[in-house]
């Protein structure tokens, strides 16, 4: 419905109000200054006259008392460019779409759209990789493994004994990596045995103890007669050296746990299949 002819002062009284600001009953007539419009589309001065710079939205010329005044029109223009820019869209093609007609207005908003899509697809990719490097094994194990090293955890096993045994299958994988379905079976069967879990966790505390600590010689006998009685193989792979090599680091206890043992195991040995 146009505007009806009124004084100037009725049409005050009259006309609607966007917060402080009064629309006047000539639509042509500028309504807004310069901080007014800022705020209508939430940005900030600045950014108004960063526009004005780089041409993307007309700058008014000063009316009478020497202030730029805005029209609705501008408000409407700064909020698709602020909606726009905040989208990713470059400034200058912002400038290209302010000025093309509604059909490739709107075939461009269906690209920017479809790259948006992209983008959050890539983000919600990256937010699950993150997450798995809280249990870095997901990355580079297979699921069974990754079960057996949850399982260790829901056996009381400290995570630092977990990480030892997560590296051992890493390595494991990369150097010997045909007897990975076997092993899997094996410490599966290893931790249905209430005397494995049981040294298992015994070892797993003994990470702190003084390596002349008298209890790691009962605890080394244990582990003897448990390697007897299951007739483990001497002849250690490439990459149960590595193995024994970084649990050693780990803890002088466990440094003579393994010194320990393949002593006894090489005592056992026949003469002459020393390596």
């Amino acid at each position: 419905m146009p505007w009806s002819r009124r004084s100037a002062t009725s049409s005050t009284e009259l006309a609607p109000r966007l917060g402080t600001t009064t629309l006047y009953e000539d639509p042509r007539r500028t309504v807004l200054t310069i901080s007014q419009l800022a705020a209508t589309a939430g940005v900030t001065v600045r950014t108004v006259r960063h526009y004005h710079h780089v041409g993307l939205l007309p700058e008014p010329a000063r009316d009478a008392s020497g202030y730029r005044r805005y029209s609705a029109q501008a408000a409407v223009d700064l909020i698709r460019i602020r909606t726009l820019a905040d989208a990713g869209v470059p400034l200058a093609r912002i400038d290209a779409l302010l000025h093309a007609q509604p059909t490739e207005f709107a075939a461009a908003i269906t690209d920017i759209d479809a790259e948006l899509q992209r983008k959050i697809d890539q983000l919600a990719e990256y937010r699950r990789r993150i997450a798995e490097l809280a249990g870095g094994e997901r990355l580079v194990l297979p699921p069974e493994v990754v079960a057996i090293l949850n399982r260790m955890r829901s056996l009381g096993v400290s995570e630092r004994r977990v990480r030892l045994e997560r590296d051992s299958w890493i390595l494991m994988q990369a150097l010997d990596p045909h007897v990975m379905p076997q092993r899997i079976r094996d410490k599966n069967a290893g931790f249905d045995d209430p005397e494995t879990t049981r040294l298992y966790l015994a070892c797993d505390q003994s990470v702190d103890w003084d390596p002349h600590d008298p209890r790691l010689d009962r605890l080394i006998d244990d582990l003897d007669a448990w390697e007897i009685t299951h007739e483990r193989d001497s002849n250690r792979a490439g990459y149960l050296k590595l193995v024994s090599s970084r649990i050693s680091e780990a803890s002088p206890a466990w440094q003579r746990i393994v010194e320990a043992l393949a002593h006894r195991a090489k005592q056992r040995r026949p003469a002459g299949h020393d390596s």
